[in-house]
């Protein structure tokens, strides 16, 4: 793994700046060495990730909840533990291209049979910063209404390893989370 870190309890702004810094570009490791980093490294690694095409984003990718944003640290480690245990209900996404603008996908859960929560893919402008992301639009009849405010991102690390942030669209988007997705078969 490419990334020089600090222990995830400390919390001091020194801690959190050295650890940001020492993330090379683009990210070599895998989707359990980004489970160990804190959200201001991931939104680092997530700035300097590469806008996927959509054809490069298909099949049922493996999934992975990484991180919490403004979550107490006292809780940020039980959350990464159960995140990253086989009894998270998440599993993955499944992505399937319909054109080189276009495409959907639905999220799996508790096995990759159960399928739930449709969304519509196209590249557009993130939410993070001045760059594109692929988006993840839920806002669709088929879905409730409290997934319909959720507006996904995802950028690719490396091949085959995306990088993604959950963002809940209220009365202004707030970002909640970071997951990511993988094709190597592993949680």
């Amino acid at each position: 793994m490419d990334v020089t870190q600090d222990s995830p309890r400390s919390s001091d702004a020194g801690s959190a700046a050295s650890r940001a810094a020492s993330v090379p570009a683009p990210f070599s490791g895998t989707l359990d060495d980004l489970l160990a980093l804190d959200t201001d490294t991931l939104g680092i690694l997530y700035q300097g990730a590469r806008v996927p095409q959509l054809a490069d984003v298909r099949g049922d990718l493996r999934g992975r909840m990484l991180a919490v944003v403004d979550l107490p640290d006292a809780l940020a480690g039980a959350v990464r533990v159960f995140a990253g245990s086989d009894l998270f209900p998440w599993r993955g996404k499944s992505f399937t291209p319909q054109t080189t603008e276009r495409g959907e996908g639905i999220n799996r859960v508790i096995s990759d049979r159960w399928k739930l929560y449709r969304f519509e893919t196209f590249v557009g402008p993130s939410r993070a910063g001045s760059f594109d992301a692929v988006q993840l639009d839920y806002d669709l009849p088929s879905n409730p209404f409290f997934i319909r405010a959720i507006k996904d991102e995802i950028r690719e690390l490396r091949p085959g390893l995306w990088l993604g942030q959950a963002w809940l669209n209220l009365a202004q988007p707030k970002l909640v989370l970071y997951f990511g997705l993988t094709t190597d078969g592993t949680r």
